[in-house]
């Protein structure tokens, strides 16, 4: 399918630059037309390239009013600052940042996808973007090595993610439509008939 075939290509950092929610969102609009191949800052000049080979179009340069390309990197949060409040996990397209309500937040380096979309909800600027030195090894430098993780797993993660938000969605309609139901007229009436009669004594 064209649409895979386009996202197999794209970096899957899911930043959103492109004008999309997410690299297969804009995968899609690049198979129907409805975007151009030259919209995607980190995927650069060598996406574009791959994208044009794959759709038998010409090359051109990338669109800078969607951003620049920037080195590999990942987020970093100030312990000492954050508060908990937890919008940057709800922010984060992979699920890389994890904590609970009113405790630390931390980032899982190698599943983040450098793609800020974390700075922007916090409250406290406590979240910063630190560019990685690459080795020789393919490992990456952020305190200590660690191996960056691959665009086909990063694209697993965001797209179980997706389907993590769409099951909680259903789920809480579900909820919701179960409370409603328990106030209906109707099974208030059918409670009192259900109910045994007691008999008036003088």
């Amino acid at each position: 399918m064209l649409i895979e075939k386009i996202n197999s290509i794209l970096p899957q950092t899911q930043c959103g630059k492109c004008g999309f929610s997410g690299c297969k969102p804009y995968a899609k609009a690049i198979a129907e037309g409805i975007a151009d191949i030259n919209q995607c800052p980190p995927g650069n000049e060598e996406g574009i390239q791959k994208l044009a080979a794959l759709l038998g179009v010409e090359s051109k340069p990338l669109n800078t009013k969607h951003g620049l390309p920037k080195p590999e990197s990942v987020a970093l949060i100030d312990e000492e600052t954050c508060i908990g409040c937890t919008f940057c996990i709800q922010a984060c397209p992979v699920d890389a940042i994890v904590g609970a309500s009113k405790k630390l937040h931390t980032v899982i380096a190698p599943e983040c996808t450098g793609c800020e979309l974390c700075i922007a909800p916090c409250p406290v600027d406590c979240i910063t973007i630190i560019p990685l030195k690459k080795k020789a090894d393919d490992l990456y430098i952020y305190g200590n090595k660690f191996e960056k993780k691959s665009a086909d797993h990063l694209r697993i993660r965001y797209e179980r993610r997706i389907k993590r938000l769409e099951r909680e969605k259903k789920d809480k309609a579900n909820k919701f439509t179960k409370q409603i139901e328990k106030f209906k007229p109707s099974n208030y009436i059918s409670a009192i008939k259900s109910m045994p009669k007691q008999k008036i004594t003088q």
